[in-house]
This record gives structure tokens, C-alpha cells and sequence, in this order.
């Protein structure tokens, strides 16, 4: 074998000699772990009175009625009877305690009726009621009733009107049976502050006792809930001074749209608009209409965020299978969003906006989604090689790549300037692996670690027992094995080290064939293997 005229081809392998006809499409960059912030505007659904909103205007010197007559557009105020509702106040317990200010009696079903003191008596789902000759059986279900001017108490909490008693399924239900004006009672004072100005209490009154009447349960052993699944109900132990009044003042007032009680909807905070109901629920009401509502400045949930959610974070608490890679939100003319479009590994998912902001707990869907992520390119990146980052930076200011070696201490690299869509993509030259990240004020997407592999090339063979070659950067003795294609296998058939001038010499003999150089990773670089130089003979 005579190396003088030898011929030594340096390739890549056959496929790319191949490529050279036909170029091959360049290996695309894969989705990266998306980060979201989100930012929002308001607290509750947003159709109807903004509680806030009737705050600012009782303070801007605006009236009950006023505050009423622009928040449910089209509306009059009238006048309802006496009536009564059934307020559920538990379910699915397996005892109840019932005491009173004073005595109390108990009436079954069989109109059986049993005395007590004030003291406190638990009830089980048999219903076996104490007396002096042994426990007895009473027949559901059972009506509580207080004492002339005591009031009775369930769990400790006290109620004004009359408790039902009955078993469920096993378990124990309790149902306040009370006059509506009683019921208005404990829920202003649990729907909004009792210190507001009396306009702003007024206005909720009437809000309240309209919402009630029209949205009493069908099919249930009672009328409403007692918390936001209807309104907020405190019973008598929530009940203040200022609150009582407004209900007192404002007593049997309702408020009329075309003659009928209107469904009074409020909400806690508008975010400077109110929504309609067309909008939010998919059915126009013509008093329930987008308003303009600069009085919801006083909320401090007028603006919020950004509540930064990550990707895992949406897939896990809306129940998806796939990984979610971006996220879009379809708005309305009320400028809440109606539905939000996940793009997932799997395709496209469209997810109601009110379920969205269930399930990540969000105080409203009037809300702007930001994208960060980063995509991770080809890898390992050779040393000395340029390679392009893309990605999503949407929705969001003053986007910046931070670089960093060690995930401790970020340099900026400079300003993203995103394009359609979002989309960015910036040109890096990395000496040594290398963490990047996208930041804004207050977040960053997740990290995406660029490795990068040592430059090593094997030299033209100049001797018939050795092969030589360099590493870049200079790896000071870092070991290089040299190996040899065998059959379809890769074999060490050789050793060597770098020396400070970043050069390496092999011993072998050397046989006609393919031969490669690797260099094991170390820290700051990924294992580099080196091209592929052909020996023929």
C-alpha cells in the first residue's frame, strides 16, 4: 500500500454524496414547551350591573334608580307581593346540629309535634328525636320552627324563618324556608361591602330580589342555592345595619322590563365595559346589552395580571391529552373572549372561553393571552456554526433573548422584533452550550438548552501507521478514539489526546476503508464526532 499517491476522500456518508442531485429539506426546528401569560380585565361573567361599577356611581352622586336604569337598559321599576323562597342550605351530610335563641319545636310529617329548649340536638338520617320514655322515629321530612322572637341556628349559623329537615339518598338535607325580604337580608351583606354609599346597597337590593324571583329552581325540593350558584346567602348571622336598610328602603322593589321581573344578572367587575348577553351566554336579552362603564375604576380587579400558566398546566386542568404548543382566543364584540384555540401535538382544539376560565381559575374570560416558546433547533450545533432560534413571542412587550452558560447569570442578546403572528427568529453563534430564553418584565418562556459539539477533523493520512487531525476549540487532553466501519458497526480501533495546540495523533495501521474521530462530551460540549475520511487502497 503506497500513501504517497493514495487517494483519500473526505465525506459525509454516501447519502450525502447522493444529496448533492437532490439537495435534502433541512431538518425543521421542534416545538418547544410553551409558557402563557395571561392578563385580564374585570371579575364575573360581566353582563348586567357591575357591583363596582353601581360603587363608582353612587360615588359620582347617581341615584339607585339611575345606577338600575343604565345597567339593565330599557327597564322601569315596580313592585312585587310577599312571597317566600326555599334556600338550600346543606346536602349530603351525615348529621345536622339545630339550636335556637329560645325553644324551638319540630313537626314531622304525621303532624307529630316535639318540644325543645334552646340547646343544641343533632340529627342523624334516622331522625330519632330524644324523648323521656326512649328515642322516637319521627317521619320526614321535619319543619323546625323558632320560638316567638327567638331565631334558630343550624351548625351554629343562625337563620330567620323555619329549617326542613330530610334524608337524601342516606344523608341529610336542610332547607331555610324564609320571606324573600328576610332572604335579601343575608345576601346583600354577602354580595357586596355593607360601607358602600346607600345608592350602591339600594341598587344591589333590587338586583338581588329581582334575580331571585326569576330564577327559582325547577324540579328541585327548593328554590335556590345559597351561594354563587344563586347569590351569596349569609342568613341572619351575616346581616348588617347598613344592608338591612337598603333592603327595608327599597322593600318589594323589583326591576320590570316590558311589565315582567327582569333577570337582574350583576357581577363583581367590569373591567371598563359591561357584556352582552348575547355574547356571554348565547342569547340576546335586549336590557342585557354592552355598555361602556368607566365607574369600574375602583376595583382593584379592574385590570390584573399577568398570570403566568405553563403549557403542562393548561393540558392537565382542561383534561388534554396532547402537549399544548399555542394559544388564541376568538373575542366578541364585548371584547370578552368567546372560545380559545389550543394548538396541541395532536391538532387544533377549540375550548369554550368560559370553560378556559374555569378550569385555570380566572376571574374572567375578558382576557389576552401571551406566548413565549422557544423551538428547539437540530442538534448538537458544531462549534464555530451559526444556527437560527425560532419560536412564538405574542401578545406581549418588549420581548428579549437571554443567553446563558451555567442557568445561574442571563446576558441579553438583544430585542426580539416579532412578525406574523408572532413569530421570531434570531441568528446565534454559541462557543460553548448554551441555555436561551425569551424574557419579558416579570416572566420568561422555558429554557432551551443549545449543545454544541467540538469541531474534529481527521487530517490526510501522511504516514502508513497513523492518522491525525484537530479539535476546535483547543480541548487540551481530551481523548479521541478513532473508529472504523466494520460490516455496519462502528469500532474503536485506535486512541489519542489532545494537546494544547488542540492537535491529536493516532497509531494504528491503517487498512483501506471508513474512518471517524470522536470526542466525548465535556463540560460546556456535547459528544462531537467528527466526518467521515475514506482510505482506499
Amino acid at each position: 500500500m503506497r500513501f504517497s499517491i493514495v487517494s483519500v476522500f473526505l465525506a459525509i456518508v454516501a447519502a450525502a454524496t447522493a444529496s448533492a442531485q437532490q439537495p435534502a429539506p433541512a431538518p425543521e426546528s421542534a416545538p418547544g414547551e410553551a409558557l402563557f401569560v395571561v392578563s385580564g380585565r374585570g371579575w364575573g361573567h360581566g353582563v348586567g350591573m357591575s357591583q363596582y361599577g353601581a360603587f363608582g356611581m353612587a360615588n359620582a352622586g347617581y341615584s339607585y334608580d339611575e345606577i338600575l336604569a343604565y345597567y339593565y337598559t330599557g327597564t322601569t321599576l315596580g313592585r312585587t307581593g310577599t312571597t317566600t323562597v326555599r334556600v338550600l342550605l346543606a346536602q349530603g351530610r351525615r348529621a345536622l346540629t339545630v339550636s335556637s335563641t329560645g325553644s324551638f319545636t319540630i313537626v314531622d310529617a304525621a303532624g307529630a309535634t316535639f318540644a325543645f329548649p334552646g340547646e343544641p340536638l343533632v340529627l342523624g338520617p334516622d331522625l330519632r328525636l330524644p324523648r323521656a320514655a326512649g328515642p322516637v322515629a319521627a317521619k320526614p321530612p321535619l319543619v323546625v320552627r323558632p320560638g316567638k322572637g327567638a331565631l334558630l341556628s343550624l351548625d351554629g349559623r343562625p337563620y330567620r324563618g323555619t329549617l326542613e329537615i330530610a334524608p337524601e339518598r342516606g344523608h341529610l338535607r336542610a332547607i331555610n324556608v324564609v320571606s324573600l325580604e328576610s332572604y335579601l337580608q343575608g345576601v346583600v351583606a354577602g354580595e357586596v361591602p355593607h360601607t358602600w354609599p346607600p345608592p350602591a346597597l339600594r341598587a344591589q337590593a333590587v338586583a338581588a330580589r329581582s334575580y331571585a324571583l326569576v330564577s327559582v329552581l325547577k324540579g328541585k325540593p327548593f328554590d335556590l342555592y345559597s351561594d354563587v350558584r344563586s347569590q351569596v346567602y349569609l342568613g341572619a348571622a351575616g346581616e348588617q345595619p347598613e344592608t338591612t336598610e337598603a333592603v327595608r328602603s327599597t322593600a318589594r322593589q323589583v326591576v320590570l322590563y316590558e311589565g315582567e321581573v327582569a333577570t337582574a344578572y350583576y357581577f363583581s367587575t367590569s373591567g371598563g365595559r359591561t357584556a352582552s348577553a348575547a355574547d356571554v351566554f348565547g342569547t340576546p336579552i335586549p336590557y342585557l346589552v354592552s355598555r361602556p362603564d368607566p365607574w369600574d375604576r375602583a376595583s382593584p380587579y379592574h385590570r390584573w395580571g399577568p398570570v403566568v400558566i405553563s403549557a403542562r398546566t393548561f393540558q392537565s386542568k382542561l383534561g388534554l391529552e396532547s402537549r399544548v404548543l399555542d394559544a388564541r382566543g376568538t373575542p366578541t364584540p364585548s371584547r370578552r373572549l368567546r372560545s380559545v384555540t389550543l394548538e396541541t401535538t395532536a391538532g387544533p382544539s377549540s375550548v369554550p372561553a368560559t370553560l378556559l376560565r374555569a378550569a385555570l381559575g380566572l376571574r374572567s374570560t375578558w382576557i389576552t393571552i401571551g406566548v413565549l416558546r422557544l423551538d428547539r433547533p437540530p442538534m448538537p450545533v458544531e462549534f464555530g456554526s451559526k444556527v437560527t432560534l425560532t419560536g412564538i413571542a405574542r401578545g406581549l412587550q418588549g420581548a428579549t433573548l437571554a443567553s446563558s452558560t451555567d442557568g445561574l447569570a442571563w446576558t441579553s442578546v438583544g430585542v426580539l422584533a416579532p412578525g406574523q403572528g408572532g413569530a421570531i427568529s434570531a441568528v446565534v453563534k454559541p462557543l460553548r452550550s448554551t441555555r436561551y430564553r425569551i424574557e419579558i418584565e416579570g416572566a420568561a418562556s422555558r429554557t432551551l438548552l443549545v449543545d454544541v459539539a467540538p469541531r474534529v477533523r481527521l487530517a490526510r493520512p501522511s504516514e502508513p501507521a497513523a492518522l491525525t487531525g484537530t479539535v476546535r476549540p483547543k480541548l487540551a487532553q481530551v481523548p479521541v478514539t478513532i473508529e472504523r466501519m466494520s460490516g455496519q458497526r462502528w469500532s474503536a480501533v485506535a486512541e489519542a489526546t489532545v494537546d494544547a495546540s488542540g492537535a491529536f495523533r493516532a497509531e494504528l495501521p491503517l487498512v483501506p476503508g471508513s474512518y471517524r474521530p470522536r470526542v466525548p462530551a465535556t463540560p460546556g460540549f456535547a459528544e462531537g464526532i467528527g466526518p467521515v475520511l475514506v482510505v482506499e487502497s
